[in-house]
């Protein structure tokens, strides 16, 4: 799996073998095709490997944090590090995912739901804390992914993972001020933030 998103992280989807993911796996032709039924089987496991790491980082990263806003920024620096620290795995979970099937963009659209469903969660917490936040439309924290992802996309894809970190203020106060507004946001996101 590590082969492979390395492979398409340097090559693209398009252009990745199952030679080139043996030959950088150490392993047979045989050993492949006894995990996996083609590239494409292969590269959703690695894309499934990837989704498991961000996941398991951003839900760990607000354990034992009560404060919604803590929670959440924890949440979205842990999201933003693994990526910056692993760039095969963060091109291969937002940039050769669009090249990869239907299959593959399947999952993308689940794990979007997934993070749209820790979005939700955070504003319930927010609103348990802050009873006069409005309710938000379903259709806003999916909107919320898709911005994010948008901002994070542009800089893997132009080869800048190691500049992610550099997007957790504006991130962080776009999640706030959806949630809260404006006024609240500048109150809460912090002095040092320089958006």
């Amino acid at each position: 799996l590590e082969a492979m998103a390395e492979s398409v992280a340097e090559k693209g989807y398009a252009a990745t073998t199952v030679a080139d993911i043996v030959g950088r796996a150490g392993v047979s032709r045989k050993t492949f095709y006894e995990h996996f039924a083609d590239k494409e089987d292969c590269f959703l496991g690695a894309y499934d490997a990837c989704v498991d790491i961000l996941m398991t980082q951003v839900v760990d990263a607000r354990e034992g944090i009560a404060d919604w806003g803590g929670a959440m920024r924890a949440s979205l620096r842990a999201y933003l590090e693994v990526l910056a620290s692993e760039p095969a795995l963060a091109r291969t979970f937002l940039v050769e995912v669009l090249a990869a099937g239907p299959r593959a963009l399947e999952r993308r659209t689940e794990v979007h739901r997934r993070f749209a469903e820790l979005s939700r969660n955070l504003h319930e917490q927010a609103r348990r804390d802050l009873p006069d936040l409005p309710e938000l439309p379903d259709g806003v924290y999916d909107a919320m992914v898709g911005a994010i992802n948008e901002l994070v996309f542009e800089l893997v894809r132009q080869g800048r993972s190691d500049e992610l970190p550099s997007l957790e203020p504006t991130i962080f106060y776009m999640q706030l001020a959806v949630f809260a507004g404006h006024e609240r946001a500048r109150a809460l996101r912090g002095e040092d933030d320089p958006v």
